[in-house]
């Protein structure tokens, strides 16, 4: 099998779909591996790196695509990409099958394409997750984001000059993303408080040193948020929900928000009112930026500050802020999740495994996203 790994075009997206490690082990099953020339610069990865590995170079992007049994991609191919895809050929990257306007015509063009967002969260697919690979990185990028605008310390440090305070951090999601923000802020002394929907983050948070922010729940509601994702609540709660966050966002440093509903509007956690009340030089890193932002004032992209002095940063794509280690995770997680179908003896497609049935959003000419499979 010919296995391609084409330069990322999105705008700021600095990770690679593969890397030497994970190339030299495609090599040893027996296939073939070209990856566009450049692709890994962003990631600290030379084509000379690649070379070494195994794989072929390719400078002309149309061809590295047209000769590929397999693409690997972090981002979803641009549409000016898809018509120089063989057909039938095999596509595997985080597609945002949510956003993705061209899944109709992949299908058209016979591709099986596997977004990784929707893999199962499943003890079997642990090695497999993108989502919990990045938003991990994304967790820890967060808080040395928010040590960037944070114009104070972030311990408590005793001086001559007298006694600095530590910064109180509130990280709004207990989720991958928000464990790794109360790990780090926690590592860099600060004294750290965590709200989540679910009840059962409560133990993870306490394990790592935070104070869990509780919302007084009915028993329909625990119900409602025992699994793995948050999901949307009742008017109600969030009525209750918003009058707990304002309090602690208002005595906070920095708060670092992390909540997403899968495919759809990330919730507002932050009210413009509650922004407004909280501390001049008090620092707001919305991780669900991209997403719209767990705060309305939230501009994805970019950082700004207040007329009140509170920094809202809006940055998008943390995990590409660490490219070399969030390519080497990710790159690991498409190497599992293709060893489910890649062997020495080819390539099988077994659509009675879980993994691949959730991830397939188009096979054999049919668009199977939002479809019964």
């Amino acid at each position: 099998m010919q296995i391609a790994i084409p330069a990322e075009l999105a705008a700021g997206e600095t990770r690679v779909a593969a890397t030497p490690d994970t190339v030299k082990k495609y090599v040893a099953l027996g296939h073939a591996v070209a990856v566009q020339s450049g692709a890994g610069r962003a990631s600290a990865v030379l084509d000379d790196a690649y070379i070494a590995a195994g794989a072929t170079v390719v400078g002309d992007r149309a061809a590295l695509l047209a000769a590929a049994d397999i693409v690997l991609t972090v981002r979803a191919l641009p549409a000016e990409d898809i018509p120089s895809l063989k057909a039938g050929a095999v596509l595997i990257g985080m597609l945002d099958p949510h956003r993705n306007n061209t899944l109709a015509e992949l299908a058209s063009r016979q591709i099986s394409a596997f977004t990784m967002e929707l893999l199962p969260r499943t003890t079997r697919a642990q090695s497999m997750d993108v989502l919990s690979s990045q938003n991990n990185i994304a967790g820890y990028r967060a808080v040395l984001l928010a040590t960037q605008f944070y114009p104070r310390f972030m311990p408590m440090l005793m001086t001559a000059a007298g006694t600095v305070k530590a910064a109180k951090v509130l990280v709004l999601g207990a989720g991958v993303a928000g464990l790794q923000a109360i790990a780090t802020a926690k590592r860099l002394g600060a004294v750290v408080e965590a709200f989540d929907v679910r009840p059962a983050t409560k133990e993870q948070v306490e394990s790592l040193g935070g104070k869990f922010v509780e919302v007084p729940m009915t028993d329909e509601e625990k119900k409602a948020n025992d699994g793995v994702y948050a999901k949307e609540m009742s008017d109600d709660y969030k009525r209750r929900q918003g009058e707990l966050v304002a309090k602690h966002a208002k005595a906070a440093d920095i708060v670092i928000t992390t909540a997403l509903i899968p495919g759809k509007q990330a919730p507002i956690l932050l009210e413009a009112d509650v922004v407004a009340g909280m501390k001049p030089g008090a620092v707001i890193v919305d991780i669900a930026a991209e997403s719209g932002g767990n705060c309305p004032l939230t501009r994805p992209g970019a950082a700004f500050t207040t007329d009140g002095g509170v920094t809202v940063v809006g940055f998008t794509n943390l995990p590409g802020m660490v490219a070399a280690d969030a390519s080497s995770l990710y790159a690991k997680n498409l190497l599992t999740f293709l060893s489910l179908m890649l062997t020495k003896e080819g390539f099988s497609l077994n659509l009675e495994d879980d993994l691949l049935a959730a991830t397939l959003i188009t096979h054999q000419g049919a668009l199977r996203f939002g479809q019964a499979a």
